[in-house]
């Protein structure tokens, strides 16, 4: 056999390998890994959408990059940009901007945004407020503020 032969099938189990560690870590784990998500916890794994009017308008686990001074912004500082949560106090803060700009009066933007606070876990961390959440709750209580159809 010639030299060129014998290099050839030296290849074989390097390139058998390959392709089966290609089919199991790119394809069957990651169905594997979803499928459980699916089952376990759907509405995470589905990237927990919210509705309104039965319309998908965002997801609560991501920043929706709400840009009208009539909506609760999220943080300008958040490290990745992709955060959904303010801290109570980031929304405290932007109930003067939110007033301006809708005339609801800051007493009433207080308790939506009261209403919204999400506790912390075993008192571990400082109450935030998810901006999506707190946005449509404005939407639903104030329809003729924020009527957005179209």
């Amino acid at each position: 056999m010639s030299e060129k032969g014998k290099g050839r099938g030296s290849y074989r189990p390097a390139i058998t390998l390959a392709v089966v560690s290609l089919l199991i870590c790119g394809l069957f784990y990651p169905l594997f890994v979803t499928g459980i998500a699916q089952l376990a916890l759907p509405g995470q794994a589905n990237g927990e959408i919210a509705h309104l009017g039965g319309r998908a308008v965002g997801s609560y686990l991501i920043d929706n990059n709400f840009t009208l001074p009539i909506f609760f912004h999220a943080r300008n500082d958040s490290a990745s940009g992709v955060d959904p949560d303010i801290t109570l106090q980031d929304a405290y803060a932007q109930i003067p901007a939110v007033q301006s700009a809708t005339g609801i009066d800051q007493g009433s933007l207080k308790s939506v945004v009261d209403r919204n606070v999400e506790g912390v876990f075993f008192g571990l961390g400082d109450p935030y407020v998810d901006v999506l959440r707190l946005n449509l709750d404005l939407i639903q209580s104030y329809p003729s503020v924020y009527n957005l159809t179209g």
